[in-house]
């Protein structure tokens, strides 16, 4: 079992990510199906409109994604070249670069910044790495350490359409003020891309009533993990 699968399997069989899970789906199910469907459009949404041109965000969050044997795919491609393309319109913003990888072999944020001087960032470019997570809430959480009281200033989420709004979701949860950027220019409107969308859908559905399931019941524990 790789790392990544190893993490996920970890994640999904806690008992606090269990119970979330339970209480969205008893959600979902007394509801028929409607409450999932919101949580659908509002992902869809956030996919068709995201802009691609961010207007004030101090720091860029740029999401990695998972590279099997160091290999990138097209969607890490495009947010790799998105980012490239708007330090080169703002060379002065500065860029954290997001997430972990199996030990002894590059980070995704280590490969994001190859790629990144590969397409004609300067060396001397305002980068930060945080290499030490697996799963979105960790990229954010270990972002915000990072950034100390820069966390108060607006900060641009970038990655794909498809995953904008779990981004947007957490990064709320833990605090920050954000604003979007997506990788590609327009919705790829192809089968993959609606998988992806109800795929996203259910998990914000899970994360959002989870949430705010543990602050009805004033459970400290689960509410640690989102906040």
């Amino acid at each position: 079992m790789s790392s990544r699968a190893a993490h996920q399997f970890t994640l999904f069989r806690d008992r606090d990510v269990l119970h979330a899970g339970l209480v969205a789906v008893a959600v979902c199910v007394l509801s028929a199906g409607l409450v999932y469907l919101a949580y659908l459009v509002h992902v869809v949404r956030t996919a068709w409109r995201a802009p691609c041109d961010p207007a004030c965000g101090a720091h860029l969050l740029l999401f990695g994604k998972h590279v099997p044997e160091g290999r990138v795919d097209g969607d890490f491609a495009a947010r790799l070249d998105r980012a490239a393309a708007l330090w080169r319109a703002q060379p002065q913003r500065r860029f954290v670069l997001l997430g972990g990888g199996p030990q002894g072999r590059p980070t995704e944020a280590e490969i994001a910044r190859r790629e990144l001087f590969a397409r004609g960032l300067s060396q001397d470019a305002p980068l930060q790495l945080e290499s030490a997570s697996r799963d979105t809430v960790q990229n954010l959480r270990n972002a915000r350490q990072m950034l100390g009281d820069a966390v108060r200033e607006r900060v641009t989420l970038l990655s794909n359409r498809y995953h904008l709004a779990r981004c947007a979701l957490f990064a709320r949860q833990l605090g920050f003020d954000v604003e979007l950027c997506a990788a590609e220019p327009r919705l790829p409107l192809h089968p993959r891309t609606f998988v992806r969308l109800a795929g996203e859908a259910a998990y914000v559905c899970l994360a959002d009533i989870g949430t705010r399931w543990a602050r009805l019941t004033r459970n400290q524990r689960m509410l640690a993990r989102v906040t």
